[in-house]
């Protein structure tokens, strides 16, 4: 049975999000409490700021989906309770969940927040999709997206992402077009491909964990659609990868070709990390009949249990391991570096 743990730069020449000092001393705009609309705050924001404008959210479940529009920018939700858990957004949508007039919702809209706004922030709060799967049998196509991003330049710092199939959706606008985002100190727990799409995305120091759903295998990691003219997909740097699965049932991910796009070569790089033994000597899977080898997955300098040598498991050399560090995947032309506190290597 599944178990959660829930609810107990510059990017633009001067513009720039302030010091995290200033930051955490800065008062929320606008402050939210449950039971009241964050869309109805997210959509009186300034449209096309070039300054912070955040939303301070009470503590408490906060329910209904939320969608950020492309001209909300430098937009931060901002949890106000003493941990991550004390601040919930939620919604209970899937895939295969109907709209009222009587199609699916489909993966991308079974989203319980939608993030379209460029330089968007979270802080210490918690995004849900608490789509019950054992309460729908009828319903069979069960991914249930917790985050869905298409933006560039965003920063989660210290929030968690919580669902089971498919949890955290970090994409762009359209094939070719990159996007960046960075995760410093999150929580990220699903199942099946539970962090995947074709955005640039950094893990620094967080826990991944997988869920136990009772079969074997017991799912994959990452589904990474990385673009071929992209270098830079998912990395992980220091991170710990958990979960209550068997030793050997779970896999830290596969290639996923949308539509089965030829030019989708998935990466997923995780390196100087902890990784239980649920995952297994062979860590990497195919994807139908896309195979794994095909795609660049690759591991650096991890231990624990899980982190057996093998030779299906590629690993970096010292020299490519250089230009694979957290800097390299984010610093693009515009000389964005998130101002979360100190980069993690």
């Amino acid at each position: 049975m599944r178990r959660r743990t829930l609810l107990s730069a510059a990017a633009l020449g001067a513009v720039a999000w302030p010091a995290p000092a200033l930051a955490a001393q800065r008062r929320p705009d606008v402050i939210v409490e449950p039971g009241t609309s964050i869309q109805s705050a997210v959509d009186a924001a300034p449209a096309g700021a070039l300054t912070p404008y955040t939303i301070g959210l009470r503590p408490g479940i906060h329910r209904g989906q939320v969608i950020v529009p492309a001209d909300r920018t430098f937009l931060e939700l901002r949890g106000l309770g003493r941990r991550p858990e004390d601040v919930v957004i939620a919604d209970d949508r899937a895939n295969g969940t109907l709209k009222p007039d009587g199609t699916p919702w489909g993966t991308s809209g079974s989203a319980s927040v939608t993030l379209n706004g460029a330089d968007f922030r979270a802080t210490n709060l918690t995004f849900a999709n608490l789509f019950d799967e054992v309460a729908h049998p009828e319903i069979t196509n069960r991914q249930a997206v917790a985050v869905l991003t298409r933006a560039d330049r965003l920063v989660f710092d210290r929030v968690r992402f919580v669902a089971n199939q498919d949890t955290l959706y970090v994409n762009s606008t359209a094939a070719g077009v990159i996007a960046r985002a960075y995760f410093r100190d999150c929580y990220v727990e699903g199942d099946v491909d539970f962090i995947f799409g074709r955005a640039t995305a950094v893990f620094a120091r967080c826990r991944i964990h997988s869920l136990d759903r009772g079969s074997t295998p017991n799912g994959y990691v990452t589904a990474p659609s990385t673009d071929v003219a992209n270098p830079h997909g998912f990395l992980f740097s220091r991170c710990r990868f958990t979960s209550d699965a068997p030793a050997g049932t779970v896999y830290l991910g596969r290639p996923w070709h949308p539509s089965n796009d030829p030019n989708a070569i998935g990466q997923t790089i995780i390196r100087d990390s902890w990784i239980g033994d649920h995952i297994g000597a062979t860590a990497w899977s195919d994807f139908g009949t896309w195979p794994w080898h095909d795609a660049r997955f690759a591991e650096y300098r991890n231990y624990g249990p899980g982190a057996l040598p093998s030779a299906d498991r590629p690993q970096l050399t010292r020299a490519e391991a250089a230009t694979n560090e957290i800097s390299d995947f984010l610093r693009g032309s515009d000389g964005w570096v998130p101002s979360c506190g100190r980069i993690v290597k």
